[in-house]
């Protein structure tokens, strides 16, 4: 009878129950390995960006991260990410690479819990996955329905897929069982055993249709329940496995990426397909010198699986390590340097990268990089552009315009970004931060706005030949210095996310309000006085309502700040900016009256001299 004739003369509640077990099995990993990852995606983070160019510390890192959120997929993409972030470089992700490989063979050690041999106590009946996985469901639902905390969720997820996993894997182990007695397995991993080939395909195809390593070995595992399956026949499969979960990885490595970052995933391409190269040559060597006639056609369980898997991935490691710096050459060799001329803040924008998705804290510290950059050269505009009141300059006008440029570029990259990054947030503090992201985005792009505006101005004021009078532009001078200390506070709130910083800035907003005002009647009483040049009284207003402006942005950047660290307190509302203003707060009326006595004292001093 054939292998078809036999699959048509199953039962059809067996295969039912054998697909079933195996969305169970799939939908568990799924779970827990989401559930991991943010739980650790904020120590990932610094994890990651703490890599040296030491290979072998590289490598125990890649282990331990993959051993920790069960997906080397997820550990290649991540380090893709931070290649193309240029927060590390691709010979430091070599190691991580190498060190993935391996970290993922801990999964099939923790499956083969189904073989745990109980007959020594009754003790061991609880690492037994009929006690395991209930357990778990009941911790999981515990935690997701009666604990209300921000980590009980993760939890609850992660013993939940922990328990969903071996309930599917012991459902497919018991429709194996009754399945086996068709002689299905039998004529099917017969003719693995004699075809090699046949057999890498079969493990290569798998993992690529299941995007997964770990899931397919799984698989593996819970077929060997059967009693089917010989040695000869298991190790092509395995093997096979390694490429078709790179071919994955791969892909996802290269949507959207620089070169450095496409070539992560080729290098782990050209590892796996070494590493498959030297395993299946060592078994073909060993064999025919007769090492491993006693197993080679002996039949393998769930623990034989996972310990072949294992010493699989160690041996190549140890073996391929050193060689990483050649994959390393072959992958620049496959994919070439981008001809193109990058943008000078190119290197920050492809940080904003999708594979950070799944793990939101690398994502957030991405957009962060590029907000922080806006703001800084948002300052760095505003700056030229009061410079140019007093001495233009047509190179330094059209630097500005240039900048501005950039500025609308990197504010359109980080709004699509966050927009794609939403639906993955999924706690109050990630919540908490994306709304302020969104808030300062468009106050440090509303910064530049206003910096060209006021270069502009000066642009007008240079084409009449006019120009502000000497005790105009001595005033201008001391609201500059207001400015540019409202910018430092401003600064250091979001940067450090330092709210004492933050309430430093509604002050001082609240004395550049009033030297507006009172700039604006002296303006107004020089041109009845004829000590001012009526031609620019346009020039001067708009100056002023750009200078205020950008005392306003400062005071929603750093009230967004005191949002995001203390979030009840309403900061967003209008109550807490009315609290701030009514008089009733001695901190804020304290520090109001110093600054308005500081700058204010400046202005009777400067000499009154008409230069119209």
């Amino acid at each position: 009878m054939s292998i078809l004739e036999d699959f048509i003369s199953m039962s059809i509640f067996d295969i039912i129950t054998l697909i079933g077990g195996l969305a169970m099995f799939l939908y568990g990993m799924r779970l827990m390995g989401d559930g991991l990852k943010k739980g650790s995606s904020g120590t990932l983070k610094k994890a990651m960006e703490l890599v040296t160019n030491n290979p072998v510390s590289a490598f125990f890192l890649g282990l331990l991260i993959t051993a920790i959120i069960q997906s080397s997929t997820a550990t290649i993409v991540i380090t893709s990410g931070l290649v193309g972030a240029g927060i590390i470089s691709l010979r430091q992700s070599l190691g991580i690479i190498v060190g993935a490989n391996v970290g993922t063979t801990v999964t099939g050690q923790i499956i083969r819990l189904l073989d745990l041999d109980t007959s020594a106590g009754q003790w061991l009946q609880i690492f037994k996955p009929s006690t395991l996985a209930p357990v778990a469901l009941i911790i999981g639902i515990v935690f997701i329905m009666f604990i209300n905390s921000k980590k009980s969720r993760i939890v609850g997820d992660v013993s939940v897929g922990f328990g969903i996993l071996f309930s599917g894997l012991m459902t497919m182990t018991s429709s194996v069982d009754a399945l086996n007695e068709t002689g299905l397995f039998d004529n099917m991993f017969a003719k693995l055993g004699g075809s090699p080939a046949l057999g890498y395909i079969t493990g290569a195809g798998v993992a690529f249709v299941l995007q997964s390593s770990s899931a397919t070995i799984g698989i593996l595992q819970a077929f060997s329940a059967s009693g089917s399956l010989l040695f000869n026949a298991v190790c092509p499969v395995i093997v096979g496995v390694y490429l078709g979960d790179c071919v994955t990885t791969a892909i996802v490595c290269s949507i959207g990426a620089k070169c450095d970052a496409r070539r992560v995933g080729m290098v782990n391409i050209l590892y796996n397909l070494g590493k498959s190269f030297f395993i299946l040559v060592t078994l073909a060597v060993v064999h025919k010198i007769g090492l491993i006639d006693g197993i080679w056609t002996s039949v393998v369980d769930s623990g034989k699986i996972a310990n072949a898997n294992t010493i699989f991935n160690l041996g190549s490691a140890i073996l391929l390590l050193p060689m990483t710096s050649i994959f390393e050459k072959l992958s620049k060799k496959i994919i070439k340097d981008d001809s193109a001329e990058q943008n000078d803040y190119q290197e920050k924008l492809n940080a904003l990268s999708p594979a950070f998705f799944n793990t939101p804290a690398l994502a957030f510290k991405s957009c962060y990089d590029v907000l922080l950059t806006m703001l800084r050269v948002s300052r760095s505009n505003i700056e030229k552009s009061a410079n140019l009141l007093e001495h233009f300059d047509e190179q330094i006008f059209d630097k500005i315009n240039e900048e501005e440029e950039n500025i609308d570029m990197m504010t359109d990259r980080v709004s699509a970004y966050l927009v794609e990054l939403s639906p993955h947030v999924t706690n109050e503090l990630q919540a908490a931060i994306l709304d302020q992201y969104y808030k300062v985005l468009m106050e440090f792009e509303r910064l530049g706005d206003h910096a060209v505006n006021i270069a502009e101005i000066a642009q007008d004021m240079n084409s009449k030949g006019v120009t502000f009078s000497e005790r105009a532009m001595d005033e201008l001078r001391v609201v500059k210095a207001l400015i540019e200390k409202i910018l430092d506070y401003t600064e250091l709130a979001f940067e450090k996310r330092d709210v004492e910083a933050a309430y430093h800035i509604e002050p001082l907003e609240e004395v550049v309000d009033d030297m507006v005002n009172a700039l604006k009647i002296n303006h107004i009483n020089r041109l009845y006085e004829g000590k001012c040049n009526i031609a620019i009284d346009n020039n001067f207003t708009n100056l002023l309502t750009n200078i205020e402006r950008i005392s306003d942005v400062c005071s929603n950047v750093g009230v967004a700040t005191v949002a995001r660290v203390n979030p009840e307190k309403g900061a967003y509302s209008h109550y807490y900016i009315s609290t701030l203003h009514s008089g009733d707060n001695s901190a804020f009326n304290k520090e109001y009256n110093e600054a308005h006595d500081e700058f204010f004292s400046m202005l009777p001093k400067i000499k009154d001299v008409s230069n119209a």
